[in-house]
């Protein structure tokens, strides 16, 4: 099992040095991966009355894809999105942007997609909220076609491309794609599609469940479901013990990964974030995964 880190996105704030002391950092603690959010825009609740997001316009958020290009250049971490809102964006685009964050990070990236649930935010990059569900699954074909294929023809329901092709290709063809997941159709959708998909839930009958459905969806698609990876999360608590119970418990789940997340724990700059994590990687020893 891979043990790598969530990015603090929502606390690390504006600092460039405070985002290059953070990856290396966890890198030079043994991690083996580093997982960042995404959102392009926040709501003003001055102006959405009854706003009941979990984020805003004052939530700091760096955006993925640049964010991961300079990674590359300073460590040699997996880099994971976890997730990129993709029916909010170009499919060519996001295709493009992953494919350089490949090249440059010679073969590093993850690259982990989902619905999202901010309407504000899709009206914002002018794409329809209601057909997420349905958009998603053509834009995955879709950005394989682009990543494997020199010059690619594609008519669908929401993207076409005649004659075209990016140029670099990326270093991996294609690039794994991991599903966010939290819904029945979310985790069929998974089994069909994905490469591997992130549980939003912790070990126990709520998780087996949901890995039960991946897994009989993969199986009816023709897939062998032992390949489809597995990401857990765990939450920086302050307690050692805790933490390595829980990382216990992802392990016997059949986990492939998981990403300690230490947003929320009081922390209060990067120093405290690496402080944090050291008694992580002294607890867990992500070297030896």
């Amino acid at each position: 099992m891979r043990i790598g880190v969530v990015f603090p996105q929502t606390e690390i704030g504006a600092d460039v040095g405070a985002v290059r002391a953070y990856g290396q950092g966890v890198e030079e603690l043994g991690f083996r991966h580093v997982m960042a959010y995404d959102h392009v825009v926040g709501a003003d609740p001055a102006v959405h009355e009854g706003w009941q997001g979990v984020y805003d316009v004052r939530t700091t958020f760096h955006e993925p894809m640049v964010l991961f290009g300079y990674l590359a250049a300073l460590t040699s971490l997996e880099l994971v999105t976890a997730i990129i809102i993709l029916p909010q964006r170009q499919t060519a685009l996001v295709a493009k942007q992953a494919a350089e964050v490949d090249l440059l990070s010679a073969g590093r990236l993850r690259l982990g997609v989902g619905l999202g649930w901010n309407q504000v935010e899709y009206e914002a990059l002018g794409q329809d909220f209601t057909t997420r569900g349905r958009r998603i699954e053509e834009q995955v074909e879709l950005l394989r076609q682009l990543w494997t294929e020199r010059s690619v023809t594609f008519d669908g329901t929401y993207d076409r491309v005649t004659g075209a092709g990016l140029a670099p290709l990326p270093t991996q063809r294609p690039i794994p794609i991991w599903f966010g997941a939290q819904s029945p159709a979310a985790y069929r959708r998974a089994g069909r599609l994905a490469d591997g998909w992130f549980p939003q839930m912790s070990p126990g009958p709520k998780l087996d469940e949901a890995k039960t459905m991946v897994e009989e969806a993969a199986a009816q698609a023709g897939r062998d479901p032992s390949m489809l990876g597995m990401e857990g999360r765990v939450n920086w608590t302050g307690n050692a013990e805790e933490l390595n119970d829980l990382a216990r418990r992802w392990r016997e789940s059949g986990a492939t990964h998981i990403a300690i997340n230490t947003m929320k724990a009081g922390l209060r700059s990067v120093d405290e974030h690496l402080s944090a994590l050291e008694t992580a990687a002294e607890t867990l020893e992500p070297r030896n995964d």
